[in-house]
């Protein structure tokens, strides 16, 4: 499976060259938690509902767990592809977490 992540936030399949939208899996993002919001409480939940430690999260997305810590205290903000990961994550973790694992 080939996805691209466009502009405007959307997920879509590459197939035959063309582009089909990629519905969302198992995690839904919660009413209070936009997929563009990124903020402490955000990265908390979206890690939380993954059902992932602190460590389990920083070592699938491939950065310190002190990273994760910073977002999630409110320290630090993600930004540019950090942010864009979160968003993705936030509408198909599955796929994306099976995509990371493969690189």
């Amino acid at each position: 499976m080939r996805l691209r992540l466009k502009a405007d936030g959307r997920i879509v399949e590459l197939r035959d060259g063309q582009e089909f939208p990629v519905q969302p899996l198992s995690v839904q993002p919660t009413a209070n938690a936009a997929p563009a919001d990124t903020g402490p409480l955000a990265v908390r939940d979206l890690r939380r509902r993954a059902c992932l430690t602190q460590i389990e999260f920083a070592a699938r997305l491939g950065v310190p767990v002190e990273t994760i810590r910073n977002w999630e205290q409110g320290k630090r903000a993600p930004r540019g592809p950090a942010r864009a990961l979160l968003t993705v994550i936030a509408h198909a973790p599955d796929t994306v977490f099976q995509a990371l694992a493969k690189a």
